[in-house]
């Protein structure tokens, strides 16, 4: 009968081919990994809305830091997300000190900022601010290529196609004329970002009646004049911080529309073109459920 010694050496060596392939299997998808990783672009951001697409889809370990308001909650969508991650000054330098492989940032962020880095050699890719549905999914995808995650884009583009498709039947049988109302009665125009969201989705924007292409400010008597049969504010508290938030509290302005004829929507879900549309129009959907009753 062999011995325990023999059978044992017997036994390693019928494995050892099978152990070492094992191990260099896992060599090889740690090394690929480590490997894709280090392929995948670091990024900073120096804008509020760029801060939400890269948040939305980029790998934690991409992103090297974030803009001054990215921690803001009435502002940012992800500002508790955020708050993982540096705030940047929203200047130059501390930008060059992370040697970033691109830096986003908005076409109206400060020029001088955005000009050193270029000077610097730094990658500067810039995003316009979104006007329209079809904006927000070209930068969705745009921001997705340039991380290199164009599956998480085109699931977030996905999740908005549905979110637009709910958002139509939910409003198919009630096409409301809807005034977007802001501090000092500053209202959103046929060109906006808002008009698009309703136009989309069969309600009117009740603005447009007013001739402003991105917005202006309106009068408490014209927009009284003009009866809109809803407004959408981003706020529905009763009480006024400053004479701009005192505008929508108005007795006049509460006498025609009250809470119960008052869509609201945070305006972190709409500040910026971006995934958080998404949840916009759920709440939208929501809000017109909540009026219509």
């Amino acid at each position: 009968m062999p011995s325990i010694a023999l059978l044992r050496e017997t036994l390693v060596g019928l494995l050892r081919p099978a152990i070492g392939a094992t191990f260099a299997l896992l060599a090889a998808l740690l090394g690929g990994h480590a490997a894709h990783a280090a392929d995948l672009p670091r990024v900073a951001s120096i804008n509020v809305c760029t801060d939400q697409l890269l948040l939305a889809l980029a790998d934690p370990s991409q992103i090297l830091g974030l803009s001054p308001y990215s921690r803001d909650r009435a502002r940012s969508w992800n500002a508790e997300k955020a708050a993982a991650y540096p705030r940047l000054s929203g200047e130059a330098e501390d930008v060059l000190i992370l040697r970033p492989d691109a830096v986003v940032a908005g076409k109206f962020t400060k020029r001088a900022t955005r000009e050193l880095l270029k000077d610097k050699g730094v990658r500067v890719v810039e995003f316009d601010a979104a006007r329209s549905l079809q904006d927000v999914k070209s930068q969705i995808r745009q921001m997705g290529e340039l991380v290199h995650q164009p599956d998480r884009a085109a699931s977030e583009i996905q999740r908005l196609d549905t979110a637009i498709q709910h958002a139509k039947e939910a409003v198919s049988q009630r096409p409301y004329r809807v005034l977007a109302l802001s501090r000092r009665g500053w209202v959103s125009g046929g060109g906006s970002l808002i008009s698009s969201m309703l136009a989309t989705i069969g309600l009117k924007n009740a603005a447009s009646d007013f001739g402003y292409k991105l917005g202006g400010f309106a009068s408490l008597e014209a927009i009284v004049k003009l009866r809109p049969d809803l407004l959408l504010v981003s706020d529905s508290g009763d009480f006024a911080e400053d004479e701009g938030e005192a505008f929508l509290l108005h007795p006049a302005l509460e006498r025609f529309y009250p809470p119960s004829k008052r869509l609201v929507i945070p305006e972190k879900l709409t500040v910026c073109g971006g995934p958080m549309l998404s949840e916009a129009l759920e709440r939208l959907v929501s809000e017109l459920s909540r009026v219509a009753r």
